[in-house]
């Protein structure tokens, strides 16, 4: 009888070639099955990261404030609208393949370290990253999983400290990007995914692991685990988590997530909006 093999699906394939690029630290007296999953834009971080590594950008003259008034504009307004159905998703997804070509990823690793340290570490959450010391405190290894892209997000984790990050995968040949991606846009059920493949990998028990997010969008991933938790949550997930019983935390210290510089932007909108801008702009600039 001929064996039958299901077609894995975009998001699955994202969430191992995610996996696979994940880099991880040792830690002290390791408990070897439980980790923590933390989100980035709004949960560990205020505001977007890929914005914040646009405005890094802009400070360099590498495009002008108009640009990135229309990018923050964009972001706002895709996040409002919720457009997160196939046909955004796929345009977003050919806008990320348009920026990447020809760049080489050792620039965008130093872009990202120094804008980080000039832009974003005063923007991480204090109360967040306690949570992720904690989790390390108990031997516990601690994960970033975002659609940003994993050079930046890796970046982050290690600034942080933190075990490794699970990112947006992009192709390279010889250290340039190609201009695909591998898999999709690690966004929504792309990061469960990426978790599973990570616990396979690493050992992981998941109903010992915890997940922390902000967004609804990232209810796959937060149902995966033993130990859900809302950080800063939207509206409908901090529903979702009271009618669960879940943990949630809120450093916003009494206002509304109107964070600095721009509100969260969806998953594929910061991936493909963020970052083609800023390098697209770049290129342009650079042209003329």
């Amino acid at each position: 009888m001929r064996r039958l093999l299901r077609r894995r699906t975009e998001a699955e394939i994202a969430g191992e070639v995610a996996a696979a690029a994940a880099v991880t630290a040792p830690v002290a007296e390791p408990d070897p099955t439980a980790a923590a999953f933390f989100d980035v834009d709004n949960t560990m971080m205020r505001g977007a990261s890929i914005y914040h590594f646009a405005r890094g950008l802009a400070s360099r003259g590498l495009f002008t404030t108009s640009d990135l008034l229309k990018f923050a504009i964009g972001q706002a307004l895709f996040r409002v609208r919720g457009n997160e159905n196939p046909e955004h998703i796929a345009r977003a997804k050919e806008t990320a393949l348009a920026f990447v070509v020809g760049l080489k990823v050792e620039d965008v690793v130093r872009l990202g370290e120094e804008i980080y340290d000039e832009v974003m570490a005063d923007r991480i959450w204090a109360g967040t990253r306690a949570l992720a010391q904690s989790h390390l405190d108990r031997g516990q290894r601690v994960w970033l999983v975002t659609a940003t892209p994993v050079e930046l997000s890796r970046v982050i984790a290690q600034r942080l400290g933190l075990t490794g990050a699970l990112g947006t995968v992009a192709e390279t040949e010889n250290g340039v990007y190609t201009g695909r991606l591998v898999g999709d846009l690690l966004h929504g059920p792309a990061k469960a995914e990426a978790v599973k493949a990570l616990a396979r990998r690493e050992g992981l028990d998941l109903s010992r692991c915890t997940a922390y997010s902000d967004s609804a969008n990232d209810l796959p991933l937060l149902r995966l685990v033993g130990h859900p938790c809302a950080i800063n949550p939207d509206s409908e997930l901090l529903e979702h988590a009271r009618k669960n019983d879940w943990t949630v935390r809120d450093f916003r210290t009494g206002r509304k997530a109107t964070m600095i510089g721009l509100p969260i932007a969806a998953g594929a909108g910061a991936l493909a909006g963020g970052v083609a801008a800023a390098i697209a702009l770049r290129k342009h600039y650079r042209s003329i």
